[in-house]
């Protein structure tokens, strides 16, 4: 399946200027990937796919359009140039569409170094069932599991290109290997499901599947015959599992286009305290093996690892080129797109400060709380902050888990919440968004 994904992009630039475009920036990008289904032991699903997408995106003065297709034929490209410089003559005037100034540009484009793509062969089918079997198998073996809902082995390779009218032409490739299983205890009515997944950029750094099944297996036990806990005041300890979420709240009220529509929860937050002093929130996109790296953004410029929150105090909003020329600011190098949609502010690997106590010190310390390990469903205000989302876990009584719960929601301001955030020291350093478990004194708990 292999295309010169470089001579394509070209071609699509080539075709933008032909049909009138002023300037134009092309994607090309080819993947393929291959996943495999196990249910009681037996095969159940097997899927292979693989493609190749194209996007265009062409400008008018400061009117845009963006077309994609999945036919790489010269008459589609020449066609997908028509079309969209078609569509830009009709589109509106946006204050902020722009390509990047060629002085802008990242110098340096080889992403190599950030190790994002396995040089090892693709790994046989056979080879993923074999790993999805041994999964559900660990998760059967563990006692009080009644039933395996499913256990999947994937993996996946991807190759990108960018270029524009603007000098920039650069890309890179990306790996992905995973194996899940989603484990169920009890019976009717009273069945209770937990999961656990695993992906790593490289093969050889995943874990094996027996551990990944037992883990299911041993979450979903601990589940079996939940009670609703008490309603109230409590200190809520969100596991690392989940605690992502609140950062990542964060995170979508400093988004660019957050701010520059004036609906955030923290547009008047710039250079006050938002987090505990003594915690950071630093991105830094070129972090080795870790799926959200990238050398330059999806407007060809350079990343580098830089400080959102530091020591407390929010010290950057997160934007493209877009957002910033609205804001009267400069990009932060955090534009993102696919074939199909132009550029918007997107965040690549985010690390907060990791604390000095285990998780079961936190509950220790906590006394009488919940331990929260799934949420569902949310009701988040952009404006004010306001949240409100169904939770499960366990009921903490004298700083030890005392039994599983379930339908309970927890309620708070994230303002006032990341505030008063405790962290652990359990996150995982493999993962894109690296965030320990949280503790949170003074939720509201609706239970019983």
């Amino acid at each position: 399946m292999a295309q010169d994904l470089e001579s394509l992009t070209a071609a699509l630039l080539d075709a933008a200027r032909t049909a009138g475009a002023e300037t134009a920036d092309a994607l090309a990008v080819e993947g393929s990937a291959v996943s495999v289904d196990v249910r009681n032991g037996a095969l159940e699903q097997a899927e292979r796919a693989e493609g190749v997408d194209l996007g265009l995106r062409v400008l008018i003065g400061r009117r845009q359009a963006c077309v994609s297709a999945s036919d790489t034929r010269p008459e589609t490209i020449a066609e997908m140039a028509a079309r969209a410089v078609a569509m830009a003559r009709e589109a509106p005037e946006d204050p902020g569409a722009g390509l990047a100034d060629p002085a802008e540009l990242a110098g340096d484009r080889d992403a190599a170094v950030l190790e994002l793509a396995d040089p090892a062969g693709d790994p046989a089918p056979a080879a993923l069932e074999e790993d999805a079997r041994a999964a559900e198998a660990a998760a059967r073996a563990v006692a009080g599991v009644s039933q395996i809902q499913g256990a999947s082995a994937g993996y996946s390779r991807r190759r990108l290109h960018l270029a524009a009218s603007n000098g920039f032409s650069g890309g890179y490739a990306r790996t992905g290997r995973s194996t899940s299983c989603v484990a169920i205890s009890g019976e009717g009515l009273g069945m209770e499901r937990d999961y656990a997944a695993e992906s790593r950029v490289f093969q050889a750094d995943l874990p094996s599947a027996e551990k990944i099944g037992r883990l299911a297996g041993e979450r979903a036990a601990a589940r079996a015959n939940p009670r609703r806990p008490k309603t109230g005041a409590y200190p809520v300890l969100f596991d690392e599992r989940i605690a992502a979420s609140l950062t990542g709240h964060l995170l979508g009220a400093v988004n660019g286009t957050a701010i520059a529509r004036g609906a955030s929860w923290l547009m008047d937050a710039m250079d006050t305290q938002v987090l505990p002093a003594g915690l950071s929130l630093v991105e830094d996109p070129h972090r080795k093996r870790v799926s959200g790296s990238r050398p330059f953004d999806a407007e060809g410029l350079a990343t580098a690892a830089r400080p959102i929150v530091e020591d407390g105090v929010l010290r950057r909003w997160v934007l493209d080129l877009a957002t910033a020329r609205k804001l009267g600011l400069e990009s932060t190098a955090n534009a993102a797109r696919g074939p199909s949609a132009p550029p918007s502010p997107s965040v690549s690997n985010i690390a907060l400060t990791q604390g000095d106590r285990s998780r079961s010190e936190l509950m220790a310390e906590m006394g009488t709380g919940l331990l929260v390990t799934s949420l569902i469903g949310s009701t988040i205000n952009p404006t004010t902050g306001d949240y409100s989302r169904g939770a499960s876990g366990f009921w903490v009584e004298n700083g030890e888990i005392a039994y599983p719960v379930n339908e309970c929601t927890i309620a708070g301001n994230l303002r006032d919440m990341l505030l008063r955030i405790t962290p652990a020291n359990d996150a995982r350093r493999h993962l894109s968004h690296v965030v320990p478990s949280l503790l949170v004194e003074g939720l509201t708990l609706a239970g019983e």
